[in-house]
């Protein structure tokens, strides 16, 4: 058995499970946690791999849902709405999959966790692009460079500063070990093409609890030399979009919105996150 960390944010009401993103840490969801947590019993966890969680062989989405089961059950929580950003949308998902009982996984929420497949156009280059940097060893000026690039989304820089430091390593002669390590970042890419390739609409297929799918509204101004990431995003969130439009039509257990925020809205806009989260709670069946 396999115990990821755990941050419990306390709190009383309905059980809520917060997964963060790929490379990020549970750090992410410190602000949307706190109010949360005023209306709901909250814990965060890192996936395995990230964060202070440990490494897992092979990084499978069957073996991180497993996982997060067994650590809820160390903690006590047999049952939550399961909530995730990017990465852990995808898991979020999968868990409620996994779990079709409403014992374990009342519901899930997707905060803009959509992925392609290999074939999609442009998939290979931003898989090279990940890898370049994946399980790297980053300079001492590594956190005051991310959290420069945070700033400019309108992030505060005390809140990107701390979500940075968790979600590397920091080493001995100052310098900063990234996580996931390359090995587990191509088993991570493995996965997310797995699921992606059917196209939303068929990844759905046979989750039966209810789903709160998110997807952000804005798109950040490309940096120098990542316009073509910027045409590629817009044109594949636009397709996502269509697909869960569709969706929201045809099944009563998928509602679908959108939050006025780039991709990191946890740490853009918390607020905005734990308002859509808890009214999605309040509306759930009993």
């Amino acid at each position: 058995m396999t115990l990821l960390h755990v941050h419990d944010y306390g709190g009383d009401g309905p059980q809520l499970v917060l997964l963060h993103g790929y490379g990020r840490s549970l750090a992410d969801w410190d602000a949307s946690a706190a109010l949360l947590a005023a209306g709901h019993r909250v814990l965060a966890v890192d996936l395995p791999g990230h964060g202070r969680s440990p490494g897992v062989s092979p990084w499978t989405i069957p073996a991180a849902v497993r996982h997060i089961a067994d650590t809820l059950d160390a903690h006590g929580v047999p049952e939550a709405v399961v909530v995730g950003h990017s990465l852990g949308g995808l898991v979020a998902v999968e868990y409620a999959r996994a779990n079709p009982d409403h014992a374990r996984a009342r519901a899930a929420v997707n905060l803009d966790g959509f992925w392609w497949g290999r074939e999609y156009p442009g998939a290979e280059r931003v898989s090279e692009w990940l890898l370049a940097s994946a399980g790297s060893i980053a300079p001492p000026e590594y956190v005051e460079k991310m959290v420069g690039n945070s700033v400019r989304l309108g992030i505060p820089a005390d809140r990107a500063e701390a979500a940075t430091r968790a979600a590397a390593r920091e080493l001995p002669d100052g310098r900063w070990q990234t996580l996931p390590g390359r090995a587990e970042t191509l088993e991570i890419l493995d996965e997310l093409h797995r699921l992606g390739a059917p196209g939303v609409t068929t990844w759905l297929d046979g989750v039966d609890r209810p789903l709160l799918l998110v997807q952000a509204g804005r798109r950040p101004s490309p940096a120098p030399g990542m316009e073509w990431f910027a045409d590629f995003s817009a044109r594949f969130a636009q397709g996502v979009s269509d697909e869960l439009a569709a969706l929201s039509r045809t099944r009563p257990t998928i509602s679908v919105d959108r939050i006025d925020a780039t991709h990191p809205m946890n740490l853009e806009t918390p607020e905005a996150v734990a308002t859509l989260v808890a009214g999605f709670v309040r509306g759930l069946p009993d």
